[in-house]
């Protein structure tokens, strides 16, 4: 089901203030930036070889990612791994009592579809399904 890691969300409080590790530090660079309105988030994307890393500031006091930073910090928030047939995949899961946050894929920053599974099914990772076109 799973074909790799497809990114790493990180929440934080200011993309521009993360910058400066992520790019002034560590070499990579940020390609675009996008909100995502329906997920009250900005994204930054940074290519990392094969996946990335998407920095997520909230656009919004009450958005999930400002939700996530005031009960946990800043960090990774989840990880998402990219599937061939996010339909499939979310079917195999439900019926294997696997309890998700969307029971169909959305679309996400980059235009992909994704779903999240919930992280008490999880061990506490909030895990991220995505498709998108190669």
């Amino acid at each position: 089901m799973i074909k790799k890691i497809d990114h790493i969300g990180i929440a934080v409080k200011s993309i521009e203030e993360s910058k400066k590790l992520y790019e002034n530090l560590l070499g990579l660079k940020i390609t675009e930036t996008e909100v995502v309105e329906e997920q009250k988030v900005k994204v930054a994307f940074l290519p990392t070889g094969d996946s990335e890393v998407e920095l997520l500031e909230s656009t919004d006091p009450d958005g999930p990612v400002a939700k996530y930073i005031a009960a946990k910090g800043e960090g990774i928030q989840h990880i998402a791994f990219r599937v061939e047939n996010i339909e499939a995949s979310l079917a195999a899961l439900k019926e294997a009592g696997v309890r998700l946050i969307d029971e169909k894929p959305r679309i996400g920053a980059g235009g992909a579809k994704i779903a999240f599974l919930h992280p008490k099914e999880t061990h506490g990772t909030l895990i991220e399904l995505c498709e998108r076109e190669d």
